[in-house]
């Protein structure tokens, strides 16, 4: 089955090649747009970059819908989040047995193209990184859009990430549902690329978000060369409140701070062995971890196995202005990722001058210039990340000023997010 959304409209174009490459483009032809999003959940702690896109798309006109499959009970400590859920339509919120039931409607009403999406989720199960029931069970998802979107119709639907959402997209033009794209943002979707079906999704798309150079690259390895044009890099971005007009003081005892899911891939274990590595020579010099997730008890341990109980402190799940108030209050913001995109807090930690250690991999070192604006170590490298540090705590205030205002400037060019949802407006406005 070949380009099978394309199948279910043979007039179905993807943009062109230049599309979105001016970044001054005016996104005029897109105000008035109807659009929906689809995430897997929403809203979501690590997903407050998809909450400033749709928000800066609001501010340009577009009108976005809200749809996620789950999200509903997720922790909201920041009001904004709170919002936003209120505005969402969740699809597991009510059961499965809506799901199942609007399944079985659509395929009687619709069986033709039912037959198509339903052959299309079987063998994106055949090769799936899930077993074959759950891609039934987003055809019953998409089944069950289709109908909301007939009472509330959309000119394009945006799916986040390259996982199920962009799957349930994908059936759901096949039922004859509105053109489709997704945005791609880590590592985990193109190094699991035939699990996911990216090449079918891909070719499905109107186009394909990247959030960097590199993660554009990955996808055209795993897409056919004639829909490599549909790939644009459309990044993340901060609104301009999050950019601070004056710089904080530093702090006269030095504080290290790092935001993030406490998983493997942001490497927060390495952190910490690498601080307790500098910690003799930086008396002074604290770190705190903002965030939470499954490894928490495992860096409990090691903050306790490596003597950091006083130098070291985890806040839990914070609010955004928290996340602000805590990175003008830091001397660096530190992420040890093994795994990534491009992190969205090295962006705010810069937004807010502050210079970052990070790491050599993905789309990092296209914000990152090392020794410009922050430093940049092997992934996983406990030793380098602790000369690092210790270059950092040992770097004398001007110097730390000036690596500040370099990364000010950068991510002011690069990221920000109105000027983002112009070139996604503008695609989504040649997508219809």
């Amino acid at each position: 089955m070949k380009d099978d959304a394309h199948a279910a409209d043979k007039a179905d174009a993807p943009p062109r090649p230049d599309a979105a490459a001016d970044p001054a483009a005016d996104p005029a032809a897109a105000r008035g747009l109807r659009v929906a999003y689809l995430v897997n959940q929403y809203p979501k702690v690590s997903h407050t970059f998809i909450r400033r896109e749709i928000q800066a798309l609001e501010r340009l006109g577009v009108r976005v819908d809200r749809y996620a499959l789950r999200g509903w009970d997720n922790p909201t400590p920041d009001p904004s989040d709170a919002e936003e859920c209120a505005r969402t339509r969740h699809l597991l919120r009510r059961g499965p047995a809506p799901l199942a039931a609007a399944a079985l409607r659509v395929a009687l009403r619709r069986p033709r193209r039912f037959a198509r999406a339903l052959g299309a989720a079987l063998a994106m199960g055949r090769r799936g990184m899930r077993p074959l029931p759950y891609h039934l069970a987003y055809l019953a998802h998409a089944c069950r859009l289709l109908e909301l979107l007939r009472d509330a119709p959309v000119a394009h639907l945006h799916a986040h990430f390259g996982t199920n959402a962009a799957e349930v997209a994908l059936l759901l033009r096949l039922l004859g549902g509105p053109r489709y794209s997704f945005t791609v943002h880590g590592s985990d979707e193109f190094d699991h690329a035939d699990g996911l079906a990216l090449d079918r999704k891909i070719a499905g798309a109107a186009f394909v978000a990247a959030i960097s150079a590199y993660t554009r690259a990955q996808l055209m390895r795993r897409a056919a060369p004639e829909h490599w044009p549909r790939i644009q890099v459309v990044r993340c971005g901060l609104e301009d409140a999050f950019f601070a007009d004056d710089p904080a003081p530093f702090p006269e005892r030095p504080h290290l701070l790092c935001i993030g899911r406490f998983c493997v891939e942001k490497g927060q274990p390495i952190l910490l062995d690498a601080f307790a590595a500098v910690a003799r020579a930086h008396p002074d010099a604290r770190l705190i971890l903002a965030g939470d997730g499954e490894m928490r008890p495992l860096i409990e341990r090691r903050i306790a196995e490596l003597g950091l109980n006083a130098r070291a402190t985890i806040t839990g799940w914070i609010s955004s202005d928290q996340v602000r108030d805590l990175i003008r209050a830091s001397t660096a913001v530190v992420q040890p990722s093994l795994m990534e995109g491009l992190p969205v807090v090295l962006m705010e930690a810069m937004a807010q001058r502050r210079p970052v250690i990070s790491t050599w991999i993905a789309g990092i070192p296209e914000l990152v210039v090392d020794g410009e604006n922050g430093w940049l170590v092997p992934a996983g490298d406990a030793e380098a990340a602790a000369r690092a540090i210790d270059a950092c705590l040992s770097a004398p205030p001007e110097r730390l000023a000036r690596m500040a205002e370099a990364g000010f400037a950068r991510v002011r060019a690069r990221h920000a997010i109105d000027a983002e949802a112009a070139r996604l407006a503008e695609l989504f406005a040649q997508s219809t």
